[in-house]
Protein backbone atom coordinates (compact mmCIF):
# COMPACT_ATOMS: atom_id res chain seq x y z
CA UNK A 1 0.00 0.00 0.00
CA UNK A 2 1.75 3.11 -0.97
CA UNK A 3 0.15 6.58 0.04
CA UNK A 4 0.46 10.59 -1.16
CA UNK A 5 -0.96 13.31 -0.72
CA UNK A 6 -1.09 15.74 -3.49
CA UNK A 7 -2.72 18.78 -3.66
CA UNK A 8 -5.12 18.16 -0.72
CA UNK A 9 -6.04 14.29 -2.48
CA UNK A 10 -4.73 11.43 -1.01
CA UNK A 11 -3.87 8.60 -3.69
CA UNK A 12 -3.40 5.14 -2.56
CA UNK A 13 -2.40 2.20 -4.73
CA UNK A 14 -4.32 -0.90 -3.18
CA UNK A 15 -3.94 -4.77 -3.97
CA UNK A 16 -7.64 -5.35 -4.68
CA UNK A 17 -7.32 -8.55 -6.46
CA UNK A 18 -3.94 -10.51 -6.08
CA UNK A 19 -1.58 -9.36 -8.57
CA UNK A 20 -3.91 -6.74 -9.52
CA UNK A 21 -3.67 -2.84 -7.88
CA UNK A 22 -6.04 0.05 -8.32
CA UNK A 23 -5.28 3.43 -6.96
CA UNK A 24 -7.77 5.28 -4.83
CA UNK A 25 -7.99 9.16 -5.57
CA UNK A 26 -9.52 10.56 -2.46
CA UNK A 27 -11.25 14.21 -1.87
CA UNK A 28 -10.03 15.76 1.47
CA UNK A 29 -12.36 16.36 3.56
CA UNK A 30 -15.23 13.85 5.13
CA UNK A 31 -17.62 12.79 2.77
CA UNK A 32 -19.24 10.91 1.83
CA UNK A 33 -18.43 11.60 -1.82
CA UNK A 34 -19.86 10.82 -5.08
CA UNK A 35 -17.68 7.41 -6.39
CA UNK A 36 -16.48 6.24 -9.39
CA UNK A 37 -14.62 2.57 -10.33
CA UNK A 38 -12.62 4.28 -13.54
CA UNK A 39 -11.74 1.96 -16.58
CA UNK A 40 -8.94 2.69 -18.87
CA UNK A 41 -9.01 2.30 -22.25
CA UNK A 42 -5.98 1.03 -24.88
CA UNK A 43 -7.81 -1.41 -27.28
CA UNK A 44 -8.59 -3.86 -24.39
CA UNK A 45 -4.69 -4.94 -24.46
CA UNK A 46 -2.41 -2.31 -23.69
CA UNK A 47 -2.14 0.55 -20.67
CA UNK A 48 -2.65 0.55 -16.91
CA UNK A 49 -4.49 1.85 -14.12
CA UNK A 50 -2.37 5.66 -14.80
CA UNK A 51 -3.94 5.90 -17.76
CA UNK A 52 -6.54 8.65 -16.59
CA UNK A 53 -4.60 10.20 -13.74
CA UNK A 54 -5.02 13.91 -14.65
CA UNK A 55 -8.37 13.39 -15.22
CA UNK A 56 -8.90 11.42 -12.32
CA UNK A 57 -6.91 13.95 -9.70
CA UNK A 58 -9.33 16.56 -11.42
CA UNK A 59 -12.43 14.97 -10.00
CA UNK A 60 -11.10 14.16 -6.86
CA UNK A 61 -10.24 17.81 -6.24
CA UNK A 62 -13.40 18.60 -7.14
CA UNK A 63 -15.10 15.98 -4.50
CA UNK A 64 -15.33 12.82 -6.80
CA UNK A 65 -13.56 9.55 -5.36
CA UNK A 66 -12.27 7.37 -8.46
CA UNK A 67 -10.83 4.29 -7.98
CA UNK A 68 -8.92 3.34 -10.97
CA UNK A 69 -8.56 -0.26 -12.38
CA UNK A 70 -5.41 -2.40 -13.36
CA UNK A 71 -7.17 -5.52 -15.05
CA UNK A 72 -5.41 -8.83 -16.92
CA UNK A 73 -5.23 -8.19 -20.37
CA UNK A 74 -3.61 -10.44 -22.85
CA UNK A 75 -1.54 -12.33 -22.86
CA UNK A 76 -2.33 -12.89 -19.08
CA UNK A 77 -6.28 -13.17 -20.27
CA UNK A 78 -8.81 -12.47 -23.26
CA UNK A 79 -12.27 -11.97 -22.97
CA UNK A 80 -13.89 -12.10 -20.59
CA UNK A 81 -10.84 -11.88 -18.01
CA UNK A 82 -11.18 -8.47 -18.06
CA UNK A 83 -15.01 -7.93 -16.98
CA UNK A 84 -14.36 -10.47 -14.08
CA UNK A 85 -11.66 -7.94 -12.70
CA UNK A 86 -14.05 -5.27 -13.33
CA UNK A 87 -17.21 -6.97 -12.28
CA UNK A 88 -15.01 -7.88 -8.85
CA UNK A 89 -12.95 -4.61 -8.18
CA UNK A 90 -17.03 -3.03 -8.41
CA UNK A 91 -17.83 -5.71 -5.80
CA UNK A 92 -14.50 -4.83 -3.51
CA UNK A 93 -15.08 -1.15 -3.77
CA UNK A 94 -18.48 -1.19 -2.76
CA UNK A 95 -17.73 -3.64 0.12
CA UNK A 96 -15.40 -1.23 1.42
CA UNK A 97 -17.13 2.43 0.13
CA UNK A 98 -18.24 3.13 3.81
CA UNK A 99 -14.31 3.18 5.14
CA UNK A 100 -13.17 5.09 2.22
CA UNK A 101 -15.82 7.74 2.22
CA UNK A 102 -18.58 7.09 -0.12
CA UNK A 103 -21.98 4.94 -0.68
CA UNK A 104 -21.88 1.82 -1.98
CA UNK A 105 -25.35 1.80 -3.18
CA UNK A 106 -24.00 5.07 -5.61
CA UNK A 107 -21.28 3.58 -6.75
CA UNK A 108 -20.79 4.31 -10.52
CA UNK A 109 -18.35 3.16 -13.82
CA UNK A 110 -16.44 5.32 -15.65
CA UNK A 111 -14.45 4.27 -19.00
CA UNK A 112 -12.63 5.60 -21.86
CA UNK A 113 -12.07 4.26 -25.24
CA UNK A 114 -12.09 0.00 -25.10
CA UNK A 115 -12.91 1.20 -21.35
CA UNK A 116 -15.56 2.98 -21.95
CA UNK A 117 -17.37 -0.50 -23.91
CA UNK A 118 -16.02 -2.21 -21.18
CA UNK A 119 -17.92 -0.38 -18.42
CA UNK A 120 -21.47 -0.96 -20.28
CA UNK A 121 -20.85 -4.45 -20.52
CA UNK A 122 -20.46 -4.52 -16.82
CA UNK A 123 -23.37 -2.05 -15.87
CA UNK A 124 -25.18 -4.60 -18.24
CA UNK A 125 -24.14 -7.97 -16.95
CA UNK A 126 -23.52 -7.51 -12.89
CA UNK A 127 -24.55 -11.23 -12.43
CA UNK A 128 -23.19 -12.19 -15.44
CA UNK A 129 -22.04 -15.73 -14.26
CA UNK A 130 -18.93 -15.52 -16.21
CA UNK A 131 -18.24 -11.62 -15.27
CA UNK A 132 -18.94 -12.54 -12.01
CA UNK A 133 -16.45 -15.41 -11.50
CA UNK A 134 -14.25 -14.83 -8.60
CA UNK A 135 -16.03 -14.97 -5.56
CA UNK A 136 -15.78 -11.97 -2.72
CA UNK A 137 -17.84 -13.85 0.02
CA UNK A 138 -20.34 -11.72 1.80
CA UNK A 139 -19.49 -9.24 -0.45
CA UNK A 140 -22.28 -6.58 -2.69
CA UNK A 141 -23.31 -7.64 -5.88
CA UNK A 142 -21.66 -6.12 -9.13
CA UNK A 143 -25.03 -4.05 -9.40
CA UNK A 144 -23.90 -0.05 -10.23
CA UNK A 145 -26.30 3.26 -9.60
CA UNK A 146 -24.79 5.18 -13.47
CA UNK A 147 -22.31 4.61 -16.09
CA UNK A 148 -20.15 6.48 -18.08
CA UNK A 149 -18.86 5.92 -21.29
CA UNK A 150 -16.54 8.47 -22.97
CA UNK A 151 -15.59 7.65 -26.61
CA UNK A 152 -16.76 3.98 -25.79
CA UNK A 153 -15.88 1.57 -28.75
CA UNK A 154 -19.53 0.77 -28.63
CA UNK A 155 -19.94 -2.18 -30.93
CA UNK A 156 -16.61 -3.92 -31.33
CA UNK A 157 -17.33 -5.92 -34.12
CA UNK A 158 -18.35 -2.42 -36.14
CA UNK A 159 -14.81 -1.37 -34.99
CA UNK A 160 -13.03 -4.71 -36.46
CA UNK A 161 -14.79 -4.09 -39.91
CA UNK A 162 -13.35 -0.34 -39.81
CA UNK A 163 -10.13 -2.31 -39.29
CA UNK A 164 -10.10 -4.16 -41.81
CA UNK A 165 -11.23 -2.03 -44.34
CA UNK A 166 -7.94 0.09 -43.70
CA UNK A 167 -5.71 -2.65 -43.48
CA UNK A 168 -4.94 -1.47 -39.83
CA UNK A 169 -2.80 -4.53 -38.65
CA UNK A 170 -2.02 -3.57 -35.26
CA UNK A 171 -6.09 -2.36 -34.74
CA UNK A 172 -6.78 -5.90 -35.89
CA UNK A 173 -3.85 -7.83 -33.93
CA UNK A 174 -5.77 -5.80 -30.41
CA UNK A 175 -8.96 -7.30 -31.81
CA UNK A 176 -7.79 -11.11 -32.15
CA UNK A 177 -5.78 -11.16 -29.04
CA UNK A 178 -8.85 -9.98 -26.72
CA UNK A 179 -11.76 -11.49 -28.39
CA UNK A 180 -10.40 -14.35 -30.87
CA UNK A 181 -13.25 -14.59 -33.03
CA UNK A 182 -16.30 -12.62 -34.37
CA UNK A 183 -18.76 -14.31 -32.73
CA UNK A 184 -17.01 -12.91 -29.56
CA UNK A 185 -17.20 -10.03 -30.85
CA UNK A 186 -20.64 -9.83 -31.53
CA UNK A 187 -21.98 -11.14 -27.94
CA UNK A 188 -19.88 -8.47 -26.59
CA UNK A 189 -21.67 -5.59 -28.36
CA UNK A 190 -23.79 -3.40 -26.16
CA UNK A 191 -25.82 -2.02 -29.02
CA UNK A 192 -26.85 -5.98 -30.19
CA UNK A 193 -27.08 -7.48 -27.02
CA UNK A 194 -30.07 -5.02 -26.56
CA UNK A 195 -31.68 -5.24 -30.23
CA UNK A 196 -31.62 -9.38 -29.78
CA UNK A 197 -33.46 -8.24 -26.78
CA UNK A 198 -31.33 -9.97 -23.83
CA UNK A 199 -32.22 -9.36 -20.71
CA UNK A 200 -29.94 -6.83 -18.90
CA UNK A 201 -29.25 -4.10 -16.60
CA UNK A 202 -29.98 -0.53 -17.60
CA UNK A 203 -28.98 1.90 -15.15
CA UNK A 204 -28.91 5.54 -16.15
CA UNK A 205 -26.43 6.41 -18.38
CA UNK A 206 -24.30 8.93 -20.30
CA UNK A 207 -22.31 8.10 -22.88
CA UNK A 208 -20.71 11.40 -25.14
CA UNK A 209 -18.01 11.06 -28.02
CA UNK A 210 -17.24 13.57 -30.98
CA UNK A 211 -18.91 13.65 -33.69
CA UNK A 212 -16.17 12.87 -36.21
CA UNK A 213 -14.94 9.80 -33.97
CA UNK A 214 -13.42 7.60 -36.39
CA UNK A 215 -13.80 4.00 -34.41
CA UNK A 216 -17.59 4.81 -33.40
CA UNK A 217 -19.91 6.15 -35.94
CA UNK A 218 -22.83 8.30 -34.79
CA UNK A 219 -24.82 6.08 -36.09
CA UNK A 220 -23.63 3.25 -33.44
CA UNK A 221 -24.17 5.65 -30.45
CA UNK A 222 -27.77 6.25 -31.29
CA UNK A 223 -28.79 2.95 -31.65
CA UNK A 224 -27.27 2.25 -28.35
CA UNK A 225 -28.82 5.01 -27.17
CA UNK A 226 -32.38 3.99 -28.38
CA UNK A 227 -31.96 0.38 -27.58
CA UNK A 228 -31.11 1.37 -24.09
CA UNK A 229 -34.22 3.49 -23.61
CA UNK A 230 -36.39 0.83 -25.22
CA UNK A 231 -34.99 -1.72 -22.54
CA UNK A 232 -36.88 0.55 -20.03
CA UNK A 233 -33.54 2.70 -19.37
CA UNK A 234 -32.53 6.54 -19.60
CA UNK A 235 -29.66 7.35 -21.50
CA UNK A 236 -28.31 10.52 -22.69
CA UNK A 237 -25.96 11.10 -25.53
CA UNK A 238 -23.90 14.11 -26.47
CA UNK A 239 -21.96 14.69 -29.21
CA UNK A 240 -19.38 17.05 -29.46
CA UNK A 241 -19.00 18.67 -32.75
CA UNK A 242 -15.81 18.17 -34.73
CA UNK A 243 -14.12 15.97 -31.96
CA UNK A 244 -12.31 12.61 -33.12
CA UNK A 245 -12.00 9.61 -30.67
CA UNK A 246 -9.62 10.25 -26.96
CA UNK A 247 -10.55 14.19 -27.76
CA UNK A 248 -11.42 15.08 -24.04
CA UNK A 249 -7.63 13.48 -23.10
CA UNK A 250 -5.52 15.70 -23.25
CA UNK A 251 -8.06 18.09 -21.08
CA UNK A 252 -8.85 21.19 -21.01
CA UNK A 253 -7.44 22.19 -24.01
CA UNK A 254 -11.10 23.21 -25.74
CA UNK A 255 -14.08 24.58 -25.36
CA UNK A 256 -15.40 21.09 -26.04
CA UNK A 257 -13.10 19.37 -23.61
CA UNK A 258 -14.05 21.96 -20.94
CA UNK A 259 -17.43 21.01 -21.63
CA UNK A 260 -17.46 17.65 -21.73
CA UNK A 261 -15.61 17.54 -18.07
CA UNK A 262 -18.13 19.90 -16.80
CA UNK A 263 -21.15 17.52 -17.59
CA UNK A 264 -19.25 14.98 -16.37
CA UNK A 265 -19.18 15.61 -13.34
CA UNK A 266 -22.73 17.04 -12.84
CA UNK A 267 -23.80 13.47 -14.10
CA UNK A 268 -21.27 12.27 -11.53
CA UNK A 269 -23.59 14.58 -9.07
CA UNK A 270 -26.83 13.81 -9.57
CA UNK A 271 -26.43 10.00 -9.74
CA UNK A 272 -23.57 9.61 -6.95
Amino acid sequence: MNDAVIEQITEQDIEYRPGLLARLYRPSGEGPFPAIVEVHGGAWVSSDRMNNAPLARDLARDGIMTLSLDFRMPPDAAYPGSLQDINYGVRWFKSRAAEFGARAERVGLFGTSSGGHQVMLAAMRPNDPRYAAHPLPGGPDASVAFVISAWGVLCPLLRYGIAREQSNTTMLDSHHRFWGAETAMSEGSPPLILERGEKVETPPAWVFQGDADEWVPNEVAERLAAGWRNAGGQLELTLFPGEKHTFMRNFPDSANSQRALAMLKAFVRRHG
